[in-house]
């Protein structure tokens, strides 16, 4: 391999890396669960892909905006310092100019081949995260999850609205959930990297309030996230099927909370905080498995 293809090849796994592809994987899953609660009709694959794509896209776009607004802050936290712009292996011209792209492409293909509704929606989900969220709550206020979580909880409204056009209370109860999810997500997360937070001065829940207040916020929090997601059940599109698999689901959160509450660790801590991403993927898999099994009754 030349020396060319090489730094070309370097060069673009970083730009894959600047566009966080875990996590748009999982708001890509999100969407995708939105569209398929929305119409339950796979002939309508082009459809899924084209959304799929723009939303991913756009997404990604946000996280290497988000990378380029943060490469200072990144340099100074262990999670983040090895991520390409604080290693100095991109410049943040090339990082932003990707982010542009992903961006407008996205957005292209949402307003040619799904609707404008989602693409404008998605449009202001990319606004909310990469600038409201990024450059003005998260370094200033501890409430920055709570009130920035509407972008992350945005993907199933997405989906929703790429299939239908239109964004109705079900899609409204599925921002619901993952708008409840987030704060107990993220302050586990901010537990056991407090270090990191505090170095690079943002005002997090344990920063400003101290660790115990958001081990018992946490708690709280999840319990208003399982009565959360049993509003499916209230507005008539799950059955016992759900109940059960969101029974198990809360009762695995709700007792990893209550012992992170009790006996405080780092170690709880990251078992509450990966226990929630899959928590979310399953929850949202079981919603999709209950509402096919009732129409194919």
């Amino acid at each position: 391999m030349s020396s060319f293809a090489l730094i070309a090849s370097n060069c673009g796994a970083d730009l894959y890396r600047l566009g966080k592809p875990r996590v748009v994987a999982l708001i890509v899953f999100c969407a995708l669960i939105g569209m398929l609660l929305a119409v339950p009709d796979v002939a309508r694959w082009q459809v899924m892909i084209a959304a799929s794509l723009g939303i991913g896209l756009v997404a990604s776009g946000a996280a290497a905006a988000n990378c380029v607004f943060e490469r200072k802050r990144d340099a100074l936290m262990v999670r983040t310092h090895l991520r390409p712009l604080p290693q100095g292996t991109i410049s943040w011209q090339l990082a932003a100019a990707y982010s542009i792209f992903c961006t407008v492409v996205g957005l292209l293909i949402l307003a040619a081949f799904v609707n404008t509704l989602t693409m404008y929606l998605t449009l202001a989900t990319f606004l909310a995260y990469s600038v409201v969220y990024t450059q003005w709550l998260k370094p200033r206020t501890p409430q920055n999850i709570v009130i920035g979580g509407a972008a992350g909880a945005m993907p199933p409204v997405l989906g929703w609205a790429a299939m239908t056009n239109t964004v109705p209370p079900e899609a409204a109860v599925l921002f619901l959930i993952i708008y409840a999810w987030t704060p107990p997500h993220f302050w586990a997360l901010a537990l056991y990297r407090l270090d990191d937070y505090r170095r690079a001065g943002l005002p997090m829940l344990p920063v400003t309030h101290g660790a115990p207040f958001t081990r018992l916020a946490i708690w709280l929090y999840s319990w208003i996230l399982a009565a959360t997601t049993l509003l499916p059940l209230a507005l008539g599109f799950s059955s016992w099927l759900y109940l059960c698999a969101v029974l198990v689901l809360n009762f695995g959160f709700l007792r990893r909370a209550w012992q992170l509450y009790r006996s405080p660790s780092d170690a709880l801590a990251k078992a509450l905080f990966r226990y929630s991403i899959s928590y979310l993927s399953w929850l949202f898999a079981a919603l999709l498995v209950d509402h096919y099994v009732q129409i194919l009754r």
